[in-house]
């Protein structure tokens, strides 16, 4: 069922897994930041662009979300302004990171991203500064006439949800197109792909944008989760953790981000337990898959059944 209906696949898992965790926030926690690597996996493991700095889309939504419920007051149409930005920042940051290529193109990603976190650090009158933005009011959800209370942990888990499952589907279909295939032999060998007739440029710039959406989404509803925005979330920090959660769980990989995201969030809750020193264990584990398993988690799963194909086809 994984292989052949992956975003059914995704739905019945998910609808189970805050039964799973030791606590219902947790699996909020898993489900939003394994959308946010699954955006940072649609730039990297499809496209073969690494980004050091996508930690500026997640905040952009954050931020964007945060701004229109907590100062505009523009109630529930305030979700969709975070992803909003998040994708215009992706339109004016990609046109100037693609200009250039490999570690250049990553340093500029991380350039970008450091110059958000400082605006947002200093421009407190809006964003709150290092206090962050606070008094984020979780407004009920009004669909066809009925509300919702989205207040308790298991119903602001179910509304993630169906936002999470709603963006996988709409990654699958665009996956699943031309316009996926395309991504796939941009990430094989780009100068091909050129010579094709393929607009790479363009193509990568789409890539981008869409990976800053998904990205933005769930720095929007992280912002909803928290009812605060850290000025972290704009911080190098938060752009290496979604670097980890991907390789963790398989780049290039469908299930792989969420696998990752779970993986380290879950194992750094139990941890924190018993060591405040918990991220060196995270760490170490890290490394440990780097040198011995770098297909990650799902990936060296699916490699191993038979006749898995390549990775960018991989669930």
């Amino acid at each position: 069922m994984v292989g052949r209906h992956p975003v059914a696949a995704f739905g019945v898992f998910f609808a189970v897994f805050p039964f799973l965790m030791p606590y219902q926030a947790l699996a909020s926690q898993v489900l939003i930041f394994g959308l946010f690597a699954l955006g940072f996996n649609l730039l990297y493991g499809y496209t073969c662009l690494l980004s050091f700095g996508h930690a500026a889309y997640y905040g952009l939504g954050a931020y964007g979300t945060g701004i229109a419920l907590a100062k505009l007051k523009v109630s529930s149409l305030g979700l969709a302004a975070g992803p909003l930005l998040a994708v215009l920042g992706g339109v004016a940051i990609g046109f100037f990171c693609l200009r250039r290529r490999g570690i250049y193109f990553a340093m500029l990603t991380l350039a970008f991203a450091q110059l958000l976190y400082f605006v947002a650090f200093h421009l407190s009158d809006v964003t709150g500064g290092d206090d962050g933005l606070r008094g984020i009011p979780l407004l009920p959800l009004n669909v066809f006439g009925w509300t919702f209370n989205l207040e308790g942990s298991l119903a602001f888990y179910y509304f993630s949800f169906a936002v999470v499952w709603l963006a996988v589907a709409g990654l699958k279909h665009i996956l699943d197109s031309p316009f996926g295939t395309v991504l796939q032999a941009i990430r094989e060998n780009g100068d091909r792909a050129s010579a094709c007739g393929y607009d790479v440029t363009r193509i990568k710039h789409l890539s981008f944008v869409f990976s800053a959406f998904l990205a933005g989404l769930a720095g929007a509803l992280d912002a909803l989760r928290l009812a605060v925005v850290p000025v972290e979330s704009l911080y190098w920090v938060t752009s290496g953790q979604v670097v980890i959660m991907t390789l963790l769980g398989g780049a290039g990989t469908f299930f792989g981000p969420f696998v990752g995201a779970g993986t380290y969030l879950v194992r750094g809750d139990r941890l924190a337990v018993f060591t405040e020193r918990w991220p060196l264990v995270i760490g170490l584990i890290f490394m440990a898959f780097v040198l011995f398993l770098p297909k990650g988690i799902w990936g060296t799963l699916v490699a191993n059944l038979p006749g898995a194909g390549s990775a960018g086809g991989k669930s």
